[in-house]
């Protein structure tokens, strides 16, 4: 496993002298955001964790090697190029082996990171279940890689294009846990609250770490979810959010989206309908995240 693996100068250092390390999806960059905005963002995000005092490693696949760390090249060439695969646990295989240009998702990130031995990974939401899953089956291979891979995921919850009572209920099924930060709901990216809670607040690093270990130390293997509430004054009105979502599934559904181009269809339809308001949320959720993320490996390493 170890020879598919390739660290960039930085990570490799920050392994070597026992530095704490985020890892970072690339799907965000790919799929996730408009160029030249989707590389900007993954800057910008990547200094507010080395100035939190961790090392940020963001992972993508390319030529035939799992990159875990990626230069300035290397992120313009996943945020502008058209070819990059959008890379689950189910990809992770075909686009290694044929040495084709991937973008990793939460799923085949926390696989890597695992690889890696990176304990702590950021991202924007997490992939769950989706409406009218019960006749289409469609649950996002992110919830599986929950229950078994040892990753702790800080996130902005799950966007409300999901079904997001069902999304709890299925991570409480697997037995993976959900910490929230800050307050006792569970945030719906755009939003603060999702109208649910998580299952336990905790809100500095140091219970959020104590959690981590515990649970890992018991022999309880599988992920943990952070959900950190996008901030006040980035987030969204919640009926005007819930109404273009809406419209937007519609249009998804009255045009034939269906798999993995759902989500990118809602999020590009969003952004238009909401005149770019929402990735300006988007990118700030992010960074909120990278923040807490930075601070949780850093007590982890502690």
């Amino acid at each position: 496993m170890q020879s598919f693996l390739l660290f960039s100068p930085e990570v490799a250092s920050a392994r070597a002298s026992g530095k704490p390390i985020v890892a970072l999806e690339s799907t965000i960059i790919s799929h996730g955001m408009p160029y030249p905005q989707n590389v900007q963002t993954a800057r910008e995000v990547e200094d507010v964790i080395r100035a939190a005092g961790a090392v940020p490693a963001t992972i993508a696949i390319i030529d035939g090697r799992i990159c875990v760390g990626l230069s300035n090249e290397q992120l313009e060439l996943l945020g502008s190029s058209p070819d990059a695969m959008k890379v689950s646990r189910r990809d992770l295989a075909y686009v290694l082996s044929q040495k084709r240009l991937g973008a990793t998702t939460v799923a085949a990130t926390m696989i890597c990171a695992q690889l890696a031995g990176i304990e702590v990974f950021v991202t924007g939401g997490i992939g769950g279940v989706h409406r009218g899953a019960e006749t289409s089956f469609d649950i996002s291979a992110d919830l599986q890689e929950l229950a078994h891979t040892s990753v702790a995921v800080v996130c902005a919850g799950v966007k409300s294009i999901l079904d997001i009572g069902l999304t709890l209920e299925y991570l409480e099924t697997h037995g993976v846990p959900v910490l929230s930060v800050g307050q006792p709901g569970f945030p719906a990216f755009f939003t603060r609250e999702s109208g649910f809670k998580a299952d336990f607040q905790l809100d500095t690093p140091e219970e959020q770490a104590a959690f981590i270990r515990t649970k890992w130390q018991l022999g309880l293997a599988g992920g943990v979810v952070v959900s950190n509430p996008v901030p006040s004054e980035s987030a969204m009105p919640t009926k005007e959010i819930d109404t273009i979502i809406r419209l937007a599934l519609i249009e998804a559904d009255q045009q034939g989206v269906k798999g993995k181009a759902v989500t990118p269809f809602l999020l590009g339809r969003i952004k238009e309908l909401t005149e770019g308001r929402s990735l300006a949320t988007n990118i700030a959720l992010v960074k909120h995240n990278a923040l807490v993320g930075a601070r949780l490996a850093v007590a982890l390493n502690a």
